[in-house]
């Protein structure tokens, strides 16, 4: 029965183990050893149980070997792409220092202090995303203001008076075209304190109510913050009413001055060149009288002589 049982046990592990043995370099040798010095019967095969042992640990062990083999590669890790770099944040802009050395603004400054308008024009400017579009009136501005006088006001219609000079929002030269088409644009003041803008050729002209100015100058034109020079005080309707004073009308175009002197000229010498034509008239018939005597004198000789 042992050797049945062997011969059994050999038989049924021979054809695995020399299927993969043979896939192994070291096995593959030492089977091609073995099976040739092997001695085959015509009805069964005899190997020794310590063959039989061997063959089996060596199968396992090569099973193990080829799955290690055979076992699909490691993934190879991505690359992760780089995260694009934040764009820069806009430089914080000082309107204080801007207009102290921008302009002739020490006036509109003085005001934008003492109201604490700078406060509310430095916060938009800088930590808003729309930013803030400024019209400074220049000192002469003020000075040349009269009628209605700024003294009168109180602190708030004071402060309303500043905030009505800045839109909530940053305007280049070259938006003004499209924002003359939607009239009126609100300002920091809020309410009812509205301007009108016109762009004519380029040149922007701003409107009030009360003043109508245009923009001269760009004093700092980068976004988030514009400013902008005018030469009159943004005097709105909600504070000063609506009782406008008619604008002044435009000067007639002078006319070339006449000279008495060359008038008195014109007159002697038209009057000196009335005699002269009627001596010439004068001249003219005294001449044919003459003649007319002389021919008659002629006539008369002859007739005597016949």
């Amino acid at each position: 029965m042992a050797a049945d049982f062997d011969a059994y046990l050999s038989t049924s592990l021979l054809v695995p183990i020399c299927s993969i043995g043979f896939q192994i370099p070291k096995l593959r040798a030492f089977l091609s050893q073995f099976l040739f010095t092997q001695e085959f019967g015509q009805e069964k095969m005899q190997f020794p149980r310590a063959f039989v042992v061997i063959c089996s640990a060596l199968f396992l062990c090569s099973t193990l070997t080829y799955g290690q083999q055979a076992s699909p590669p490691a993934p190879i890790a991505m690359t992760p792409t780089p995260t694009p770099a934040p764009a820069p944040a806009p430089e914080y802009v000082n309107l204080t220092y801007l207009l102290s050395v921008a302009g002739p603004f020490h006036t509109f400054l003085n005001y934008l202090e003492s109201t604490k308008v700078i406060d509310t024009f430095q916060n938009q400017a800088n930590n808003t995303e729309q930013g803030i579009t400024i019209f400074v009136p220049k000192d002469s501005s003020f000075k040349g203001l009269k009628k209605p006088s700024l003294s009168n006001l109180s602190d708030e219609q004071l402060k309303s008076l500043i905030l009505f000079h800045a839109l909530p929002k940053y305007y280049a030269l070259s938006d003004f075209n499209e924002l003359s088409s939607k009239d009126p644009v609100s300002t920091l003041a809020g309410g009812q304190y509205t301007l009108n803008f016109a762009d004519n050729s380029g040149t922007v002209h701003v409107d009030s109510g009360w003043s109508r100015t245009k923009v001269t100058s760009a004093v700092h034109s980068t976004d988030p913050v514009a400013v902008y020079q005018v030469d009159k005080v943004l005097l709105p309707v909600a504070i000063f009413g609506t009782d406008i004073p008619p604008m002044p009308a435009p000067a007639p175009a002078p006319t070339p001055d006449v000279s008495p002197a060359a008038d008195s000229k014109e007159g002697g010498s038209s009057s000196k060149a009335l005699p002269s034509s009627s001596s010439c008239h004068r001249i003219v018939e005294l001449s044919l009288s003459v003649w007319s005597q002389l021919v008659l004198a002629v006539f008369g000789g002859l007739v005597l002589l016949s």
